[in-house]
C-alpha cells in the first residue's frame, strides 16, 4: 500500500472572493492544515504592491503648506511624507507605554 505524504494529506485552500474574504477565512483557519510549512521556500514578493484605500482628508491649509514646505526640503511629494509621519506615529502608538510590559 502507497504511503501518503502529508503534501497529500493537506486541506484544499477554498478560491477567495477577494482580499477581505481570505483575510477574514485566515483569521480563524490553521495554516497548518492547508500548508506544509517545512517544505517552503522563502520567496521575496517584489512585484508586491500594498492594498491602497483612498480617503478624503480634510485639514487647515496652514498644515497643508507647513507639510508641502517639510517635503520639499526632503525632495518628496508632500502625500507620501504625510503617510511617513502616519505610519511613524501609528507605529510609536501601538507600542506597550514606557515601563508597562
Amino acid at each position: 500500500m502507497k504511503q501518503r505524504s502529508t503534501r497529500d494529506m493537506k486541506k484544499k485552500l477554498p478560491e477567495f472572493k477577494n482580499e477581505d474574504d481570505e483575510r477574514r477565512f485566515w483569521t480563524t483557519a490553521d495554516s497548518t492544515e492547508y500548508l506544509d510549512w517545512p517544505s517552503g521556500k522563502r520567496r521575496k514578493l517584489v512585484q508586491l504592491k500594498p492594498s491602497l484605500k483612498t480617503i478624503s482628508l480634510r485639514l487647515p491649509v496652514y498644515m497643508i503648506e507647513d507639510l508641502k514646505i517639510l517635503a520639499n526640503r526632503r525632495d518628496v511629494p508632500y502625500q507620501s511624507l504625510l503617510k511617513v509621519f502616519l505610519a511613524e506615529r501609528l507605529e510609536r502608538e501601538r507600542q506597550p507605554p514606557s515601563g508597562q510590559n
